[in-house]
């Protein structure tokens, strides 16, 4: 397991999970070697036009495998799916450390 990411509406464990992929406040990243997780502020949230692909396009630079969220956009899903990272659909009110205890073993 490598990297995978949680979208989230905050900076903290706590936080809720965000269903939104490209407008989601947060992004937790989770180490899948070290188990440990940081979060990175969505500098794209308030973009016009084009936010998912531009998250997108992050995704692939922090060279994540897996993105956990409750949705992809379909110019965002068509360029995931180009480099082979996974993207699973929670639908879930839950929080960021519910989801990762569930995922962390």
């Amino acid at each position: 397991m490598n990297n995978i990411v949680i979208t989230s509406s905050g900076n903290e464990l706590t936080s809720q999970f965000d269903k939104r992929f490209g407008r989601a406040e947060w992004f937790c990243v989770l180490d899948g070697k070290t188990k440990e997780s940081r979060f990175i502020k969505n500098e794209f949230i308030d973009s016009n036009h084009g936010a998912g692909t531009k998250v997108a396009e992050l995704m692939i630079e922090l060279k994540v495998d897996k993105i956990i969220s409750g949705d992809f956009g379909p110019k965002a899903k068509e360029l995931l799916e180009k480099v082979n990272i996974q993207m699973v659909i929670l639908q879930d009110s839950t929080t960021i450390k519910e989801i990762v205890d569930r995922i962390v073993v």
